[in-house]
């Protein structure tokens, strides 16, 4: 179990985060949480304001790949996978890799990309439909913290039961100070549970989790 920067390689846009927090309303949070197409692809106050690929995530599957010694024919999953981006591109720098995705967004999964259909399912972060332990690794990329805490810890445990020898990445966000939390609650449209790293210690302990994991942490 070790912390791991695995999306060193995305670049790290500007935020407005003043705009962003001025025109958070009740009604334009719960738009958000559909996890639609206002989400993805809507103006920016509801999510990424537009979320098509541009190829930034193959210098992540490289690196995925390098670090947990990914090769053909091994099964990996990345639960919550929007569109897809990752799942294609970890079998484009590794022919022969079994990839899969799984997302809660209707929306997503119609807007992937035709090479992916098959390999992209409909379902939750907290109910895994597969087997135990049939996959090598198992991906989480800020997903899990969508979910209130008990959400997240059965989540983690989802995860622990799927992958084999505890072999999983998950990536949530975090803070290390008050001013970082006060950011990041001015910006976050779709987390219901985040907290410091402490607290994310204890809520791997609980679900029995001992996979890699990083934070996503705002600084601007």
């Amino acid at each position: 179990m070790a912390q791991v920067n695995l999306l060193r390689a995305l670049p790290n846009p500007p935020r407005n985060v003043q705009k962003r927090a001025a025109g958070k309303t009740p009604e334009l949070l719960a738009a958000s949480r559909q996890f639609g197409e206002l989400y993805f692809d809507g103006p920016r106050e509801y999510g990424y304001g537009g979320y098509r690929y541009d190829g930034r995530w193959i210098p992540v599957a490289r690196d995925i790949i390098s670090h947990f010694g990914l090769g053909p024919g091994m099964r990996v999953i990345d639960v919550g996978c929007a569109k897809g981006f990752l799942v294609g591109d970890l079998m484009r720098v590794c022919p022969g890799l079994e990839v899969f995705g799984l997302d809660i967004s209707d929306y997503a999964l119609r807007a992937c990309e035709p090479g992916l259909v098959g390999r992209l399912h409909r379902g939750s972060c907290s109910d895994l439909p597969f087997g135990d332990h049939v996959f090598d690794l198992v991906i989480s990329i800020n997903t899990i913290h969508n979910l209130e805490r008990p959400g997240v810890i059965r989540s983690l445990q989802e995860i622990v039961r799927v992958t084999k020898d505890q072999r999983a990445f998950v990536q949530v966000d975090s803070y290390h100070s008050e001013a970082e939390r006060a950011l990041f609650e001015e910006w976050v449209l779709t987390a219901k549970f985040h907290d410091f790293p402490e607290g994310w210690y204890r809520v791997f302990e609980e679900a029995g989790y001992r996979g890699d994991w990083d934070w996503t942490i705002l600084t601007q």
